[in-house]
């Protein structure tokens, strides 16, 4: 896509033109996704593009981000194992698979399986053309990834998700009743401790998330700015005729805009050691897997901190008026505080901590 920066600014300033409305509306991302099915930024392929992508359009709605984001992971996480992975134009990706939730069960039966179960927090899964889903054997206890079309009989999607944040995510559980699993696209075994290229998705997801912590803190500062540029009155002791001559304002915005600089490079160096990582394909060993692991759960850290902190201080800098229930500006401290709680941030510190003191690299899981 040679156009992907013009498409991807000109989606963003469309979401962010009735982000306010549609997070009270609070309503399915339907035309959301059908929206981005007519850029064509759901076909994107080049890795660092897709990055970019998402930080341009989690800025203006971290919602469709976060639906973005985890629908490139989604098929490149396919891709690990190794099978050809069929990818219609327009198809929009999520899946199925908390790896605290082992919820669904894998029934042997003639030419594959049958999935019976509950999963939650299934992100994007409700309004998804292709999902990607984990599910236990019930004969020996292998722990198997498969696609299913996201229509497939049997699926239903609840609809309970009801959180302060992140409200357009369709984020809610899904149930399986004997839905069809042809043999033709189990993708796999879930990696163990022989397998670090497989075990790569779960640092996909983390990866994902520091971008997305990213995007929602450039995304506060840069509507805050706005409002402190044509709305904030000086403050009547500073002596200045303008809100954008107040010395505190305008220190103010050089550390969260310094802060937020620095979380995206570390993000951005996260994501390309996990490239490189990927790019190993079946050479990858467990130390080159476990510094990967090391600069994402780094840039988790950092890009966790940033987002709660200015996504919260802006306000600081907007004044009383600002927090009127129009402008929304709560939005992005609501879906920081939500998506932040994703997994302990203080584990990632301490596995940062760890490598740094003893040289240890993450343990395998399904968040590390």
């Amino acid at each position: 896509m040679t156009s992907w920066p013009a498409t991807a600014q000109e989606f963003a300033a469309r979401l962010r033109s009735d982000a306010a409305d549609r997070d009270r509306a609070n309503q399915p991302p339907v035309k959301e996704v059908e929206l981005l099915r007519q850029t064509g930024l759901l076909d994107e392929t080049d890795w660092s593009t897709q990055q970019k992508i998402t930080r341009i359009v989690g800025a203006a709605d971290a919602n469709i981000g976060h639906l973005l984001g985890y629908h490139y992971l989604q098929i490149w996480r396919s891709g690990l194992f190794d099978k050809p992975v069929r990818h219609e134009s327009g198809w929009f990706w999520a899946g199925v698979s908390n790896p605290l939730d082992a919820a669904l069960e894998l029934t042997p039966a003639e030419n594959g399986f049958l999935v019976n179960g509950r999963k939650t927090f299934a992100t994007g899964a409700a309004v998804a053309d292709r999902l990607v889903v984990s599910a236990t054997r019930t004969d020996n206890g292998e722990k198997l990834t498969f696609m299913l079309d996201g229509a497939a009989d049997g699926i239903t999607y609840l609809g309970d998700w009801d959180n302060i944040g992140q409200k357009l995510t369709a984020s809610g559980g899904v149930a399986f009743e004997n839905v069809v699993v042809p043999n033709e696209d189990v993708l796999g075994v879930q990696p163990i401790d022989e397998h670090p290229r497989l075990s790569l998705a779960a640092l996909g997801f983390q990866l994902v998330l520091a971008q997305l912590y990213v995007a929602i803190a450039e995304g506060a500062l840069a509507e805050a700015a706005e409002y402190t540029r044509t709305k904030t009155r000086p403050w009547f002791v500073s002596n200045v005729g303008k809100a954008t001559e107040d010395p505190h304002i305008l220190a103010s915005y050089g550390e969260m805009v310094a802060q937020t600089q620095a979380a995206g490079l570390l993000a951005d160096q996260a994501s390309d050691q996990l490239k490189a990582a990927s790019d190993q394909g079946a050479a990858l060993t467990k130390e080159q897997r476990g510094e990967a692991a090391v600069a994402i759960s780094a840039a988790k850290v950092v890009s966790t901190k940033v987002a709660n902190e200015v996504s919260s201080r802006i306000f600081e800098q907007v004044g009383a008026r600002g927090t009127a229930a129009g402008y929304a500006l709560d939005r992005f401290w609501r879906n920081a505080r939500t998506l932040t709680l994703h997994d302990p941030v203080v584990y990632k510190a301490r596995e940062v901590g760890e490598h740094f003191l003893t040289g240890e690299h993450p343990a395998f899981t399904g968040y590390s």
